[in-house]
């Protein structure tokens, strides 16, 4: 395949997947080496970036994915009446804090931190896949670990966990 049925063949992998593919199995499925993914994904952001289309490819964690530009968001809303939200409560934006900053932990952690029980919000987290489970930890009881998914990267607009902000200082409410 030349370059340009290499890219194409991207494009219809990545569309038909519909969620983050990783480089790896990109590369095995056109069969070229994970160096050459990369720089025909690369070749694939600037193209889509150029054109000006509503689409494009973005970086997740060693995976890529293909995502309707930001700008788009109330046409494809009203086009495909998906009458979703996104608006997380404090106590959720609380809890994916925890979890993102700290990653992998457990809910016990995570309700240390905050000093209240995170159970619920923890579940809607996963719910709505911005939270996975992660295993287990090699302790008494096995607790279950807790990550963020490649959809929290996306959501907030990030290729990797290392992007996030730092947290210069944490302190508790009346300290």
């Amino acid at each position: 395949m030349n370059a340009n049925e290499i890219k194409a063949a991207m494009e219809a992998v990545l569309f038909a997947a519909g969620e983050a593919v990783p480089v790896e199995r990109l590369a095995a499925a056109l069969e070229i080496d994970a160096d050459a993914a990369n720089e025909y994904i690369e070749e694939l952001i600037v193209d889509y970036a150029a054109a000006g289309r509503g689409i494009k490819l973005i970086r997740l964690e060693g995976s890529v994915r293909l995502v309707t530009k930001p700008g788009y968001a109330e046409q494809v809303k009203r086009a495909l009446d998906t009458g979703r939200t996104y608006s997380l409560s404090q106590q959720a934006l609380e809890v994916l804090a925890s979890v993102a900053y700290n990653q992998p932990v457990t809910r016990t952690y995570i309700d240390g931190i905050r000093g209240v029980d995170s159970s619920y919000s923890l579940s809607n987290l996963i719910e709505r896949g911005l939270v996975e489970e992660a295993g287990t930890l090699d302790a008494p009881g096995r607790p279950k670990l807790y990550r963020t998914t490649n959809e929290f990267l996306r959501m907030f607009g990030l290729s990797s966990i290392s992007e996030l902000p730092k947290a210069d200082s944490v302190t508790k409410s009346g300290e």
